[in-house]
């Protein structure tokens, strides 16, 4: 009996949501349109959340992801900065149920904008980055002693029945 070489998985999982991302970058604009278009039809709520102009929500959401994405080599600076974010999400009021929500609509504009490109290997590369980024999120704001509650549980983005639909089907 031969045994393979062991692949390492995080290296992959990394690269893969770096070359993905990089390709929705240069649409970071679409990105965002198609993300907040999709949350907002998915949770009507969350609108209430969004005070500013969805357009520059949108280059802060380009700028979160592509800090997340520079930084998936070095998880305490990523850290750090994912509990701030967390904590500060507490006072903007968003609950621990929003995290899944946020999930779907990402996973669903990369789907969109990477087309054929979002394979199924593409697709839980970037559901591993999201899942540590929510959970990292949540525990900080659990912290706080506000809003979230049950920090410790994952997400239910794995789930099949959450994959969003493309825009044909």
């Amino acid at each position: 009996m031969t045994t393979q070489p062991k692949i390492d998985r995080t290296a992959r999982r990394n690269q893969l949501v770096r070359e993905s991302f990089e390709q929705v970058e240069s649409k970071g604009a679409i990105a965002s349109l198609v993300f907040y278009q999709r949350l907002f039809t998915l949770d009507p709520s969350l609108r209430a959340l969004f005070r500013h102009d969805i357009e520059q929500q949108g280059e802060k959401l380009m700028q979160a992801l592509k800090f997340a994405v520079a930084t998936l080599e070095q998880p305490r600076e990523l850290q750090s900065a994912l509990e701030a974010l967390g904590r500060r999400h507490v006072y903007y009021g968003v609950k621990y149920c929003h995290y899944d929500t946020v999930g779907i609509a990402l996973l669903h504009a990369l789907e969109h904008l990477l087309g054929p490109a979002f394979t199924p290997e593409v697709k839980e590369a970037w559901l591993a980055i999201y899942t540590l980024v929510a959970e990292t999120m949540k525990c900080a704001a659990a912290k706080t002693g506000e809003g979230i509650s049950g920090a410790a549980a994952v997400t239910g983005l794995a789930n099949d029945d959450t994959r969003a639909p493309r825009d044909s089907e």
